[in-house]
């Protein structure tokens, strides 16, 4: 890391993955380590009629965020209010359609040694079906799966911290007091939502939005590093050496 962004904090620069090197970098550039990726909305393709109805069902306004209204709730009513929402994924995971370049980008990562883990705030089944069901058994697991079980859930940073730890990154998964505190190395974070940028940024990784309509805003947001159109773009960046900050304009047509 070498150039300061507009907040102050360290650009990230990481060394090219199975490609030409360039020596202009490598004094700045360091290893990349490992990728935690988004689920609904990244690894397959969004489905944000779920929301809609998921408010519906708790009888809360767009405003408010589900996890937090269900957080606040006495157990039992937690117990009711959970059990609703996964009845939606349940419906919805049925439909899962896999985001364009997905098991070529899953494949390049593996071909080359990179971590891969998954930080979402969904529940488990939904995530198990589109491993089992878009992934080919050759695509090596993603390890750790941090899901709603776990606790505070993004943006919290607490999520990506908790796969860095597992991945020997950190020595601790604490969430630093500061964000001037050392963050670790070699981290990219990819998502479509404005929660997965703020945690991937405050976990101090690299943040990757996947494009997608209604969202633009968060293209201009200045936590976001790279934005890219489709998964299998980030190859041709991870191959030459991937630094923030980038802005692909293509399509994400197949």
């Amino acid at each position: 890391m070498s150039a300061t962004g507009p907040l102050g904090r360290p650009r990230h620069a990481f060394a090219p993955i199975g490609g030409a090197k360039n020596s202009r970098d490598e004094d700045s550039a360091v290893p990349l380590q490992g990728i935690v990726f988004d689920m609904d909305g990244t690894l397959c393709e969004p489905q944000n009629y779920m929301f809609s109805e998921m408010r519906s069902a708790v009888s809360i306004p767009k405003s408010v965020d589900i996890l937090d209204h269900i957080h606040s709730l006495s157990e039992n009513d937690q117990k009711s209010a959970f059990a609703a929402i996964q009845d939606i994924e349940r419906r919805a995971m049925a439909n899962q359609v896999p985001q364009a370049g997905l098991v070529s980008l899953m494949e390049f990562l593996d071909r080359h040694g990179v971590k891969k883990g998954i930080c979402t705030r969904n529940f488990d089944a939904p995530v198990t079906h589109l491993l089992e069901k878009h992934l080919p058994s050759h695509i090596d697991a993603f390890h750790p799966i941090v899901t709603r079980d776990f606790r505070p859930p993004k943006p919290s940073p607490a999520g990506i911290l908790h796969i860095a730890h597992a991945w020997g990154l950190t020595k601790t998964a604490e969430i630093p007091a500061s964000l001037s505190e050392e963050r670790p190395p070699g981290l990219i974070m990819v998502g479509d939502s404005i929660d997965d940028v703020i945690s991937g940024y405050e976990a101090g990784a690299m943040t990757v939005l996947l494009r997608s309509e209604g969202k633009e805003d968060i293209e201009k947001d200045e936590r976001t590093d790279v934005v890219v159109s489709r998964l299998d773009e980030l190859i041709e960046l991870l191959q030459n050496g991937i630094k923030s900050r980038i802005v692909l304009q293509t399509t994400k047509a197949d």
